[in-house]
Parts: C-alpha cells; structure tokens; sequence
C-alpha cells in the first residue's frame, strides 16, 4: 500500500482516492498498490461495489509523470507498462462492480484508469483526453482496445490518432460516460449507484459482468450457451434460493455472496 492511495469502506462500497497532488499523477507504487487494494477488495466477500476517484477540486488523474521516460530508458519503459496493464487489468476483472467519478481532468493513464471500470459519472467541468502521441508515446494500459469498444473506432481514432479533448457533455453523447453531474458531486452520485449494487446478489452480479465481458473476445455464439450453462450455475448457491424466496415473501434478501 502507498499514502498515495486511500481506501474507505462505507458500508459494501469501497472508495479509493487518488492522493498524489498536484495532478494526482501514477507512480510505480501506486499502481503496484492499486493492484493490491483490488485484489484485497476481491477477497472481502463484505464488498460489493469499488468506486475510485481523485483527490482535489482540478485533477481526476493526469496520468503517468513524463519525468520516468525522460531518459529514453525501454527498460523503464517495459516495467512502467506491465505494471499500468498488471493494475488496470486486475481492476478491470474486479468481481463486483467498479465506478470512476471523475472529478477533473482525466488525462492519459488517468483516463485509462477509468476505462478500466465498469461505468463512468463526470462532472461537468470535466476533461478526458488520451494524448500520448503528442509526446511520442502511446496508450498503453488499455487505452486503444476499451476506448475503441466504448465509443466505436472512428471517436477513439480522433481522440488517440488527432489528440482531440473532450469535454463531459461530449464524452456522455458518445458513450465514455454514462452520466454527467454537477462539479463536486461524482462522488457523492457514483456511491448513490453503488449502494444499489447491494440489492443484487453478489454472485449473480459477477456472473453477469463476466458474461458481458466476453463480448470484446469471444462471438455471440460461444457466449449464449455460457450464459445458459452459469445461469444454471447459480442454483448451486445459496444466494438464489435466498433471492428468490426473499422476492416471494416479500422481503429484502440476506446476500451471503455464495
């Protein structure tokens, strides 16, 4: 774990801040520990929902600090992606359900971060970019693959290829982002969001995410025979016996998360 990144539990919901003034900026340790904290998160079956945001009114995250490629060095350079990928990608298959609230800039590997989780709420001031070829770089911590499957091919291309910015109300009509809220309360919508992952049985939640997933891998014939073969999976636990026994009686369900 890193000062760098601080974890809160409220209730099931786990926030995460980034605490790296003044651009809230990721660092070898701070990836290292993002990686870490999710796996963590992973293992409390108390968790139910992963909500990650910046510290400060300004920044979401700018990204990676350009000072550790300065030197030209590729062997910092290979280090530094694997672990951006190692973190986003362990944040990425998060079993429950994660939310960026993106309170500023998001910029480079800050936006990628939020590409890593399951849904984005921005502010209104909000900016996103991914403008690593101005620098001679690229996106390398899944920028060019979920950029491209949320926004479709032509958008990611103007945003990688031409460098374009967007604001929020430009990022929500084309799909980076599911809602845009008033400056200074992403967070505050983003835990509202995530209180309702509660309501859904845990197991069931990380079935579905995982279904929905394969789409970006697979066909839609090798995932409809998976979807039928984990849906009968369930009755194996006890969270559907409790969710369906709870909605016959009227009454909320008791999740054991198994």
């Amino acid at each position: 774990m890193t000062a760098q990144l601080k974890l809160e539990k409220q209730g099931s919901t786990a926030v995460i801040t980034m605490s790296n003034p003044p651009a809230n900026t990721w660092t070898r340790d701070t990836l290292a520990g993002l990686k870490e904290l999710v796996l963590g998160l992973n293992a409390d079956k108390n968790i139910y929902a992963l909500v990650i945001t910046g510290e400060g009114e300004k920044f979401f995250s700018a990204g990676a600090d350009l000072n550790v490629f300065a030197s030209g060095d590729k062997g910092v350079a290979a280090d530094m992606s694997r672990v951006f990928g190692e973190a986003f990608e362990t944040l990425s298959d998060f079993r429950g359900v994660s939310i960026a609230a993106i309170n500023g800039f998001a910029m480079g590997g800050g936006l990628e971060v939020a590409l890593a989780c399951d849904i984005r709420i921005a502010e209104t001031q909000a900016q996103m970019a991914l403008p690593e070829a101005k620098v001679g770089l690229l996106p390398c911590a899944g920028g060019t693959q979920n950029l491209a499957w949320l926004v479709g091919e032509g958008w990611a291309k103007r945003m990688i290829l031409c460098g374009e910015r967007l604001k929020a109300d430009k990022a929500r009509e084309i799909g980076l982002v599911e809602e845009v809220v008033d400056t200074g309360t992403s967070l505050e919508a983003a835990i509202a969001l995530a209180t309702k992952v509660a309501d859904q049985s845990p197991v069931a939640v990380t079935a579905c995410k995982a279904l929905i997933q394969k789409g970006r891998t697979g066909t839609i014939n090798s995932a409809l025979p998976l979807e039928r073969e984990l849906f009968v999976t369930l009755f194996d636990t006890q969270d559907q016996k409790e969710g369906v026994n709870a909605f016959l009686e009227k009454r909320k369900a008791n999740w054991v998360n198994g």
